[in-house]
């Protein structure tokens, strides 16, 4: 069971998930407003650029969003215009994905609204569900009682459910996107259509269904917002609801929150074998290496070798979520010479990858025993959210 912890650190809003006594997840949004993620704003087209077959997107003055015209071949004119997207048209667009490092956020027309159970998304038909959702009997049946819907996803929560829930959430995100809709022919350039949840909103939200133990927050003016949220959108977890009072001991030392961050910016990460890794991001992916470090045991080295690479792997699947590093990530596992060893720890790593809220796909192990994995690219890595 983990707890969420929602407190002010450095200056800047912190959402916290622990988990078994262990920071597993950190967030940071500066104090002054929430990320743009998710964001929808009538933006102004920059310039076509027919070389990338892309156009730059201004959603705001100075601020502007990459936009390909290869994922998004029908555009939403705010002026009842169509045809070919040239500079100056206004077109209503969503932040699909934070600006990383030298990036521009990325711009998509593919408007999508989050609930709880399922995702309500304009430009992909059909009906969609979570890959973590296995129950093929389920599943047929949710389809057969969504009929022709069309412009859904079905989120992992939604698992075990009766349909008439899904439907009814779906139908309010269909029904908050037409009032949006209606909104652009008559709102200026550069407004903002619609504002996603922070962070911490956003962190109960999407937590599967029954994990959470306590949420806790010693801001009265979250807790107010916690609470308006969680009795309109998530009753069941309302109870769960926790006011921190204690002068003497805030709520960022009792869960060491100053320590699990220094910890998460360094290079360096010891396992409890004695082995360590080192965590290096790039501009074009991150880079962990494994080493025995210290380890000192007296066991065979085949298997020495193993337990530091399987230890690795847990902690690897940890620091991820931890810092939020996505794109791709090659890992330098030790060197195993036998077959079913690498195997065990393939395994073992997409069993690991599995549990993270977000999409983590571990690919393969190449000819040089490089472990390629994928992770989902949404917010900025933690390192550019304590510098923001």
């Amino acid at each position: 069971m983990d707890k969420l912890i929602i407190t002010r650190l450095e200056d800047k809003i912190c959402t916290a998930t622990v988990s078994e006594g262990k920071v597993v997840q950190l967030t940071l949004e500066p104090d002054s407003g929430p990320s743009i993620l998710q964001n929808i704003y009538i933006g102004k087209v920059q310039k076509v650029v027919p070389g990338i077959n892309a156009a730059f997107v201004d959603i705001a003055p100075g601020v502007s969003g990459y936009y390909s015209l290869t994922e998004n071949k029908e555009h939403h004119f705010v002026s009842g215009h169509s045809g070919k997207l040239k500079a100056g048209d206004e077109i209503a667009v969503q932040v699909s994905r934070d600006a990383v490092k030298t990036k521009a956020p990325v711009l998509t027309a593919n408007i999508t609204l989050t609930g709880r159970y399922c995702v309500f998304t304009s430009g992909k038909p059909g009906i969609g569900f979570s890959s973590k959702l296995k129950d093929a009997a389920w599943k047929a049946q949710m389809r057969e009682a969504l009929g022709g819907i069309s412009g859904i996803i079905v989120r992992t929560n939604a698992g075990g459910l009766p349909p008439e829930m899904v439907l009814q959430e779906f139908e309010q995100l269909k029904g908050l996107y037409e009032s949006i809709r209606a909104g652009w022919s008559c709102r200026t350039c550069y407004s903002c259509l619609y504002q996603s949840e922070p962070s911490y909103i956003a962190g109960i939200r999407d937590s599967i269904s029954g994990s959470l133990k306590e949420i806790v927050t010693d801001e009265p003016v979250f807790y107010r917002e916690l609470k308006d949220y969680m009795e309109k959108h998530q009753r069941e977890d309302a109870e769960k609801l926790v006011f921190y009072e204690d002068s003497l001991l805030p709520l960022k030392k009792l869960y060491s929150l100053h320590t699990a961050l220094e910890k998460a910016m360094g290079k360096k990460v010891w396992l409890k074998s004695g082995g360590y890794l080192v965590i290096e991001p790039t501009e074009a992916m991150v880079v962990i290496d494994v080493n025995t470090g210290k380890y000192s045991g007296k066991k065979k080295m085949a298997e020495t070798i193993l337990r530091t690479n399987l230890e690795a792997a847990e902690e690897i699947g940890r620091q991820l979520r931890l810092r939020n590093l996505s794109g791709i990530i090659m890992v330098d596992f030790i060197d195993m010479e036998a077959a079913e060893d690498k195997q065990s720890l393939m395994h073992y790593l997409t069993e690991v990858v599995s549990k993270d809220p977000v999409k983590t796909t571990v690919v393969d192990m190449t000819g040089l025993n490089l472990v390629e994995i994928t992770r989902k690219k949404v917010r900025k890595p933690l390192y550019e959210q304590v510098l923001s």
